[in-house]
């Protein structure tokens, strides 16, 4: 791997997909500017029955096949990487402009990964509050999720062993094994992230929800069982 100190950093940009043939496109086009920059694109798909793969391989450096789960399709998609720094995008979010210079920009301040700030994109009144909630959560604790755009140096993610491969919470429990080898750099350029989730239940149910899952994660409750109660059903072993 090249020094990250001296010598210019490689950019693997992971997403995890599910049949997001309706959005896939969209997420992906947005990817293009980077990718001719250098930055190289990777999609991991979870066992998609739309067109999802189809539409993707046209606009990515190579789409692979993963267990269902965001933690294992992430983890394959940062095996296949080439890069010197690996980036998580869900599949409903995009990244701000110049991300990739501001990504090698605090890597080289000596952190060994980090988050974005997020703007949450939707109808509700209260999804600013809810992002702004978010960023300064994450500035206090060294806590990031998902929907900011984790990034990391390979060398680190490799040290933590990557993604436990559970099915809810592998942000939050990534971010743990990350803070024990540096605390994050929290950028504040923002990504942007789909509402649809928040939405869907109503904002602050999805939220007192959230929280409560959260809590009962770190008091170690079973990810698995967490997983059924936020709606999610896991793959068998």
């Amino acid at each position: 791997m090249s020094d990250p100190v001296s010598a210019p950093l490689s950019i693997s940009i992971v997403v995890p997909v599910l049949n997001e043939a309706a959005e896939i496109v969209v997420a992906l086009s947005a990817l293009q500017t980077l990718r001719t920059g250098g930055a190289e694109l990777i999609v991991a798909d979870g066992g998609s029955n739309d067109a999802t793969v189809a539409l993707a391989t046209p606009l990515a450096d190579r789409v692979i096949a993963a267990p269902r789960g965001r933690a294992s399709q992430m983890n394959a998609g940062a095996g296949a990487a080439l890069g010197d720094v690996l980036l998580f995008l869900h599949a409903d979010s995009a990244l701000p402009d110049g991300a990739a210079t501001l990504v090698a920009e605090a890597l080289r301040g000596g952190r060994a990964w980090g988050r974005f700030d997020v703007r949450i994109e939707g109808r509700s009144i209260w999804l600013p509050v809810v992002a702004a909630l978010m960023n300064r959560r994450s500035r206090l604790t060294g806590i990031a999720t998902g929907d900011q755009a984790m990034f990391v140096t390979g060398q680190a993610f490799r040290a933590v062993g990557g993604f436990p491969d559970i099915p809810l919470m592998e942000d939050i429990a990534l971010s743990q094994r990350l803070l024990k080898y540096s605390r994050p750099a929290c950028l504040t350029a923002r990504a942007t992230t789909s509402g649809r989730r928040w939405e869907r239940h109503g904002v602050w149910r999805t939220i007192l929800k959230m929280w409560r899952l959260r809590l009962r994660f770190f008091l170690g409750a079973d990810p698995r069982q967490l997983a059924r109660e936020y709606g999610y059903v896991p793959r068998e072993s």
